[in-house]
């Protein structure tokens, strides 16, 4: 079976293996998230984790092939797919698959063989729930501002101080913590550390309500102490592995975006075609057919971005300015499309519960969520800068 070629997979970004995947979990998704349970949050996200597990997928957001990944090296492609593909279906669910990639992710790029065997073989089988504690109070988007402090004391570092705003929060196993080390100012003395959730001085201080639900919380920890042994890396490269883990997963929020878009483009679509207005349906007027048309340009030129960043991370090119661009746009044009659908839906578009309203919700934090994207705006300023100087000299 071929790929349509007005399909995203008929595009030379991807070998066979992507378009089979692409349409294998969308099979699955079309089967097993109808009838999920989204009434307790914490339990549907465990539930899916386990069922995304079970299903073979969280092998994708891992690498090693010796701790049960599908591949050596995370494909980047593959991760894209996978989440715009969950997120077209549930959000909640690509949220769960997003969560052991970004959770790990610093694993798979810096740990130790022996840290590696200890948790990649649970998070790929969704057997253990990881989290990534980057930002603070005061230190989100400026994370060389964080100020959690880990001292040393023989064999163990002591934590210090708090995160927020943590994914999985309060149901994750693990978190991978970044703390100031002070091995140099600013991003330069910050260290990674994997911190077990039953760690003693490791505690949930207040679990986060956001627009559209998912475990979140605000952690504390007081006088917490961490084996040396749980470092990833060496000291002072918690910043560098933060970034390369970033650089993976920050792109494949655009795919979810994507995915959202994608989702809120066929509601959309339903709406203009079933719709009748004096006398036509709402898809005969011009008006409509316009937003209809700026919908599908948004969602092609936000694909095309996602898939180029995703392609030059897999071919071995730093994609700091690409993926910044895809994350930016799609998260961005993806707002714009869902509130056209919405638009279209009229009365029903704000309607609790609706498709599109629950789009609604989930898209707003995405603009936010792994650098806003004003963050994503300074970034490719920054980089075109920066290789303008090159240039130059």
């Amino acid at each position: 079976m071929t790929a349509d070629p007005h399909s995203a997979l008929a595009w030379p970004f991807f070998e066979p293996r992507h378009r089979q995947l692409a349409r294998d979990v969308d099979a699955w998704a079309s089967e097993h998230l109808k009838h999920v349970d989204h009434t307790d949050t914490d339990a549907a996200c465990k539930r899916l984790v386990r069922m995304l597990g079970d299903a073979g997928w969280l092998r994708h957001c891992i690498g090693g092939t010796r701790y049960g990944a599908s591949n050596d090296t995370i494909d980047t492609r593959a991760v894209c797919l996978l989440r715009e593909t969950l997120a077209k279906h549930d959000g909640l669910a690509d949220f769960a698959f997003a969560m052991q990639g970004l959770g790990s992710g610093a694993i798979s790029l810096a740990g130790t063989d022996e840290q590696k065997a200890r948790y990649l073989p649970r998070v790929a089988s969704g057997t253990a729930l990881a989290a990534f504690a980057l930002s603070e109070p005061e230190a989100g988007s400026d994370v060389a501002a964080m100020s959690l402090n880990a001292r040393t004391d023989g064999d163990v570092y002591i934590l210090n101080g708090e995160k927020t705003w943590i994914s999985n929060g309060g149901i994750a196993d693990f978190y991978v913590v970044f703390a100031r080390t002070g091995e140099a100012p600013g991003s330069r003395g910050i260290s990674a550390f994997i911190v077990d959730a039953d760690t003693p001085g490791l505690q949930i201080t207040e679990r986060i309500d956001v627009i559209a639900p998912h475990p979140l919380a605000r952690l504390s920890f007081h006088h917490a102490r961490v084996p040396r042994s749980q470092m990833l890396g060496v000291a002072g490269e918690g910043f560098k592995i933060a970034m390369r883990t970033l650089d993976i997963f920050r792109t494949s929020v655009a795919a979810a975006s994507l995915g959202f878009a994608r989702h809120a483009m066929q509601e959309g679509l339903d709406r203009a075609a079933s719709r009748k207005m004096f006398g036509q349906t709402l898809g005969d007027f011009q008006l409509t057919q316009a937003k209809l048309a700026q919908m599908a340009l948004t969602i092609d030129t936000s694909a095309l971005l996602v898939y180029r960043a995703a392609w030059l991370r897999d071919q071995g090119e730093s994609v700091t300015r690409e993926a910044a661009m895809a994350k930016w746009h799609a998260s961005e044009g993806a707002q714009q499309v869902i509130d056209g659908a919405v638009q279209l839906w009229g009365g029903l578009g704000v309607k609790r519960g609706t498709a599109v309203e629950s789009l609604y919700r989930e898209i707003r934090a995405l603009r936010i969520y792994e650098g806003a994207t004003e963050v994503q705006q300074l970034i490719v300023g920054r980089d075109l800068l920066k290789a303008h100087g090159a240039q130059q000299r």
